[in-house]
């Protein structure tokens, strides 16, 4: 199991997570919805990188950087740390490891 395959596992629990908390501490659905969405994309991803598709590979890198952008609006808007602040650094480190993954791949 590769480092990129950790990354977006971990990430991917990390969204589900957040998407729970979301839900039950401010009642929003699309929390619940948006963030088992695009944590059960990256579990995906990582299920296919392990079987030794590249293409996992690619759409753990597109669902984190499309997370990555969305948390810094959010970041900007709300001007609050938490929880987009956190989930912009981890997306980025997750990002730089699954782009360094996607290098190795071609």
């Amino acid at each position: 199991m590769t480092l990129g395959i950790v990354a977006a596992l971990v990430y991917g629990i990390l969204v589900i997570l957040g998407g729970i908390i979301g839900y039950f501490k401010s009642n929003s659905t699309i929390s619940l919805v948006s963030g088992i969405l695009s944590g059960v994309l990256l579990l995906l991803a990582a299920f296919v990188q392990f079987q030794g598709q590249s293409w996992g590979a690619i759409l753990a890198s597109g669902v984190t950087a499309f997370l990555v952008v969305f948390f810094a609006f959010r970041l900007a808007k709300t001007r609050k740390f938490m929880p987009a602040g956190l989930m912009i650094i981890l997306g980025t480190l997750a990002l730089a490891i699954m782009v360094k993954q996607l290098a190795v791949f071609k």
